[in-house]
């Protein structure tokens, strides 16, 4: 170890770390699990590191995958060393430019976390279904089974395709090993520049394209000769193995690993072998070594060079003695006769055959199954279950390993106690709460424990794909030797609970393992915590003999100005507790990391991250045990009791966090699931959650319309519904003269609030007699609970108000509509969900929605439960979510087929008008459908049709009519996505639909930043600003979407900002709704990326708003046939300067604090943006009438 640099880093970085130093040109498009390989290389960029020629790479961020791909082809012909980094989705959209790449022969090497594709449900997770659907490309492609393999196999890939002229695509499992953090050997320079053979870089530099010396490329051919071309570049790729093999042995000689295009591990006279690449080598691996030992005859072949397939190499590691050859891939191919590395052991086993390489004493069998799709666990229980099976004699093809399949029944049995985990390893489990810091805390444990000590370090992370807000569980191995478990702890030496709530839903303590140390962060003195525990929590810790210590962390948290940022405290007492490191010196190791980690976001927030380490000691607190269970607390069933079926049993089955329990039989065939899920959950994160006084209410309507995740509602009723209201339920009189007579509420979800506070820094209304009040106040949640249930089932029971007798332009009428987008799973003060809260309470029962891959689509559409919702008729938005690249086509497609079915529709009533009856039909046909109540009386009349279609004979026309009769009523297309969709990705399409002159709506959530893959640059991105894939600050101007689509004259466009002006925002979406014609509305959305507090996010808005950062305004075609100007300027003239807001946020402050002089230069341009737009605004607004658009024939 002495004469070697150990570090500590994830497989994303240990690649990029070889990939940055031996490229010239980087083209990169964010997309999750291989976004932070990009991020490191435009960091490393900005801050000027050179790779090992002494040069900047040139790092370009593109408008979409397959924009990447193209770049990284124009480069490399232009010769220049290129690469990217890409998976899932984004790889198939490289697809035809791999083609084109490998059939020029242009050495590269693309690096590809490889991950689920999107096919019955998106999947962020690992598996091998992208990478297989490129095998066909030419690619050569090369596995890494580790973090060390991934940094080792980068460096070798950049040898063989420099070499072999091949292109190269090398992968490793997207999270189990992107993600997993691991103390590796790292490659210095000088080992990176030995590698690289500067006269192939100079071969294929004058290969590129070039007027000195002119070629032509891409020609086009024709059926004579097409074919014979295609064969020319057989003798590279017959070549490449070796060329392979050539380079694994120098990085032998100068790293001291050895690597093989296979290698076997096992005892030669094994009879059961398991054929596997990627991480699940290393389970197989450490299991054969495992059971070999007891005498078992198993067996091990690692796969890392995939293609070409060398099958001489291949069959010549079989041991001759080999009875069942039994090949594991972690993908499907449905219809199939097996999976991809199946198939190609099937024919290599043929192929030497027929040529005599195979030294077997008999033909093996060969089996094909599947494992691990979607990041699923893959233990050595599991590889033991295989071998068990097949060694009793039986066989199965196409089986499953890890899951339960009731309906095919291809799965296999096996024993999860089984483990063959070292004693010698410490492992700890953390459950943390998204955004609450833990992960990066246990990071940073990993790190100062790998790097201060000669042990090992191996971290993990489970991530729900929810947004901040859901549950985290690190999984961390510290040891003597190398660590080679990618899979889960089940059990463990150390667990910490950091939200006391998980108690109640989750088995917190099933991993402990007996005499393991418990830490809980809790809101109680220590005396009191054992009573407030739940019974089930108390006997496990008896049982276990568990040591069990407790610390209030959020209140350390809050005495030292942290807020609710809890990780640091957390980390202390780890290290306090565990004695993984002396005490002091950990806390030495802590100090240092705060300095480096915050030092770019101010003094103070060292100084206040230093105070609560401090702190932390003296509010640690170890619990003695009593000797009974005796907590009159129980936990809670995962869903609440009046849950529907499905819901309880699939959904709350999930939610409890034992979905991998879930038999096959229990899921939907098609991915198909029902709406309104969320209402059943409780999640119950909130601390505080905000109480209304009536007294100081004025009933605006502003506390409602604000909250990002629909707990705090209003309704207006008869009196007499108060008669059986539980105690405590408030009330007032209503004040709106459109209310007389009737009451007013306004109630909290309590289970359902996420904390946020936004509602209450919005209220504008405050008491006379203590101005520290208002209408809303927060108050400590978990006293409030039992009695705030009651009351908000109370609540919910009120009969909703008629929807026909509200006026739906006034907030504080319009607020009164039941939101059919509830309790999603985003950030607490999300500022995207309002709007597309608002548009449900407005539009949802009869909506149809086409969602972009993003943040919404997440929140809004990610197992295990959904926040879309039904009214009490059962009606309610129907959402989909298709790609990320194609939204605006496919709710295009919502619509083509909506005007299709109701132009049928309207056929079939016309032909059968004599048996409907002629008044119906003209009422129905002529309908206007303007108004709610225009809808409603519509609605009706579709009714009565049913009816009447019902009692006619049978008649296919009549069937054809039943079934197409509620296209008759009016139905909402609304495209919904972020800007990363809107600005960049999807814009051809968007620009597209929005020219067709159909009638959809697109609301824009414009968080001016990728917000789901964690923050990086949009051309949404505002000028100066800090954002991962620009991180010394955006030096060009934002994309002006809106006048963009301005110009085609007959496109609605609004620009909107809640926080800044409700009213505008309202009118805007009513105004596009009502629009027979496309509409695009754009909605600033403060995102937790931007660097500020949450609670006062709204407050951003109209800060952007008052520095002209951000304009309202309202493009309205319909007004252009009055003769009047189209554009409605809805801001007021900037009356702060723009650098007072950019200061405001972190992710303007960060370039500020780290290059002030580049920082000023990029605000005065920021000002000059925001007085050219704000002038050109002014002048559009202030013109002349539009000339009248000319009418489609």
């Amino acid at each position: 170890m002495a004469n070697s640099k150990f570090v500590t880093m994830d497989a994303n970085e240990a690649v990029a770390h070889v990939a940055y130093r031996v490229n010239e040109c980087i083209a990169i498009y964010p997309i999750t699990p291989s976004s932070p390989m990009g991020e490191w290389a435009d960091q490393w960029a900005s801050e000027g590191k050179k790779n090992i020629w002494g040069t900047i790479p040139s790092v370009s961020e593109l408008q979409s995958e397959g924009g990447a791909a193209g770049a990284v082809h124009g480069a490399l012909q232009r010769g220049a060393l290129t690469t990217t980094f890409t998976a899932s989705q984004g790889l198939l959209l490289m697809i035809p430019n791999m083609y084109k790449i490998a059939g020029e022969l242009i050495p590269m090497v693309m690096h590809v976390t490889a991950r689920s594709l999107a096919c019955q449900a998106l999947s962020i997770f690992g598996d091998h279904s992208d990478v297989m659907a490129v095998r066909q490309t030419g690619y050569a492609m090369l596995a890494s089974q580790s973090v060390q393999e991934a940094m080792d196999f980068a460096m070798i890939a950049q040898t063989a395709t420099l070499e072999s002229r091949i292109p190269f695509l090398h992968f490793f499992d997207g999270f189990r090993t992107s993600h997993e953090v691991q103390k590796i050997n790292v490659l210095s320079e000088d080992q990176i520049r030995s590698m690289v053979d500067i006269k192939k870089v100079m071969e294929h530099r004058s290969r590129g394209l070039s007027p000195e010396n002119p070629v032509i490329r891409g020609t086009a051919q024709n059926p004579d000769i097409y074919f014979q071309a295609r064969e020319t570049v057989n003798g590279f790729y017959a070549a490449c193995p070796d060329i392979v093999q050539k380079a694994m042995d120098k990085f032998a000689k100068v790293s001291g690993r050895q690597y093989s295009l296979f290698q076997y591990t096992g005892p030669k006279d094994a009879e059961q072998v398991i054929v596997i690449m990627a991480s699940g080598v290393e389970v197989v691996e450490e299991t054969v070594k495992a059971m070999s030992a007891n005498g078992a005859k198993v067996g091990c072949l690692k796969v890392s060079l995939y293609r070409p397939f060398d099958v001489k190499r291949f069959v010549s590691l079989l041991p001759e003695t080999t009875k069942n050859l039994i090949v594991l891939d972690r993908t499907k191919e449905p219809g199939s006769i097996g999976e991809p590395l199946f198939q190609d052991v099937v024919a290599a086993l043929q192929e030497a055959s027929q040529n005599g390489w195979s030294g077997f004493r008999q033909t093996p069998r060969v089996f094909g199954g599947r494992y691990g799709l979607s990041s699923k666990e893959f233990t050595p229980a599991m590889v033991k279950g295989i071998f068990d099976f097949f060694a009793s004699g039986k066989s199965k093809h196409g089986f499953t390993i890890g899951i339960n399949d009731d309906v095919t029944h291809l799965s296999l049995p096996y024993d999860p106690s089984y483990s063959i985990e070292s004693d010698k390893v410490v492992r700890a489990m953390f459950y943390g709460l998204g955004a609450d810091g833990t992960v990066g805390a246990n990071k940073n444990s990993i790190k100062i424990i790998g790097e201060n000590t000669d042990n090992y370090a191996q971290g993990f992370f489970v991530y729900d794909s929810k947004k901040s807000g859901a549950i985290t569980v690190s999984h961390l191995r510290f040891g003597p030797e190398p660590i080679r478990s990618p899979y889960l702890i089940s059990s463990a030496d150390f667990i910490a609970c950091h939200q006391t709530v998980f108690l109640e839903k989750y088995d917190m303590l099933r991993n402990a393992k007996p005499g393991a140390t418990f830490l809980l962060n809790v809101p109680w003195e220590a005396d009191k915590v054992w009573e407030n525990i739940p019974l089930e929590v108390q006997k496990a810790i008896i049982e276990k003999k568990l040591k069990f210590y407790v610390i209030d962390a959020y209140k350390v948290a809050a005495d030292s100005g942290m807020g609710m940022r809890i990780n640091t405290i957390m980390q202390v007492c780890f290290f306090a507790i565990s004695g993984v490191l002396p005490r002091e010196q950990a806390i030495g190791e802590i100090k240092k990391s705060i300095q480096k980690t915050y030092g770019k976001k101010g003094e103070e927030v060292v100084k206040r991250n230093l105070q609560a380490v401090d702190m932390t000691l003296a509010h640690l607190h170890e619990v003695k045990v009593p000797a009974t269970a005796d907590s009159k607390v129980r936990k809670l069933p995962p869903v609440t009791p009046d849950a529907p079926k499905f819901v309880k049993e699939v959904l709350g089955t999930i939610v409890e966090g034992r979905g991998d329990d879930l038999p096959v039989s229990a899921f939907p065939v098609d991915g198909t699931y029902p709406t309104a899920t969320t209402q059943y959950e409780k999640r119950n994160i909130a601390l505080e959650i905000p109480v209304w006084d009536p007294e100081v209410c004025i009933q605006c309507g502003k506390c409602n319309i604000v909250c990002p995740h629909a707990v705090i509602r209003m309704k207006v009723y008869d009196p007499k519904h108060l008669e059986n209201a539980p105690q405590g339920f408030k009330s007032a009189d209503a004040k709106m003269p459109a209310f007389k007579g009737q009451k007013f509420t306004i109630q909290v979800a309590p289970e359902d609030c996420t904390g946020c506070g936004v509602c209450v820094e919005t209220c504008p209304a405050k008491s006379k007699t203590d101005p520290s009040k208002k209408a809303i106040n927060m108050q400590p949640q978990i006293p409030l609970r039992e009695a705030e249930r009651p009351r908000w089932a109370h609540f919910l029971s009120l009969p909703e108000f008629d929807r026909t007798k509200l006026n739906p332009a006034m907030i504080n009428q319009q607020q009164v509509m039941r939101p059919l987008f509830e309790f999603s799973g985003a950030c607490g003060g999300c500022g995207e969900t309002p709007y597309v809260k608002l548009i449900s309470q407005l539009f949802g029962d009869r909506a149809v929605i086409a969602n972009a891959t993003g943040c919404s689509s997440i929140y809004g559409g990610n197992m295990p439960t959904t926040p879309w919702a039904k009214d009490a008729n059962g009606r309610g938005p129907a959402w989909a979510n298709s790609l990320f690249e194609d939204n605006a086509e496919f709710g295009f497609g919502f619509r083509m087929a909506i005007d299709k079915q109701k132009e049928f529709a309207g056929e079939l009533l016309k032909k059968l008008e004599t048996k409907i009856g002629a008044d119906l039909v003209g009422a129905l046909l002529g309908a206007s459908q303007k108004t709610e109540a225009e809808i409603q009386a519509q609605r009706e009349r579709v009714a009565d049709l049913k009816k009447k279609l019902s009692g006619l004979s049978s008649d296919p026309d009549v069937a054809q009519l039943l079934s197409l009769a509620d296209t008759l009523v009016k139905k909402s297309v609304w495209i919904m996505g972020g800007d990363g969709w809107a600005y960049d990705i999807g814009f051809g399409g968007l620009d597209h639909v929005i020219a067709s002159g159909k009638n959809v709506n697109i609301l824009v959530l414009d968080t001016e930043v990728y917000s789901n893959t964690g923050g990086q640059m949009s051309k949404s991105t505002p000028r100066s600003a800090v954002a991962k894939f620009a991180m010394g600050g955006k030096l060009t101007g934002k994309k002006n979407l809106g006048l963009i689509a301005m110009t085609y004259g007959n496109v609605y466009v609004a620009s909107i900002a809640m926080g800044a002006n409700d009213q505008q925002a309202l009118k805007a979406i009513l105004e596009a709704e009502a629009y027979d014609g496309p509409s695009i509305i754009i909605a600033y959305s403060h995102c937790i990326a931007h660097g500020i507090n949450m609670t006062k996010g709204m407050n951003e808005q109209k800060a952007a708003v008052a520095s002209g950062q951000w304009v309202l305004y309202r493009f309205d075609p319909s007004r252009i046939e009055k003769g009047e100007n189209p554009l409605t300027l809805d801001s007021k003239t900037p009356t702060i300067p723009v650098e007072q807001f950019l200061m405001a946020e972190n992710r303007f402050k960060m370039l500020a604090k780290s290059k002030p002089e580049h920082a000023k230069e990029l605000f005065k341009l920021a000002q000059k943006d925001v007085d050219f737009r704000w002038k050109l605004y002014e002048y559009l607004a202030a013109g002349k009438s539009q000339p009248e658009l000319p009418k489609a024939a």
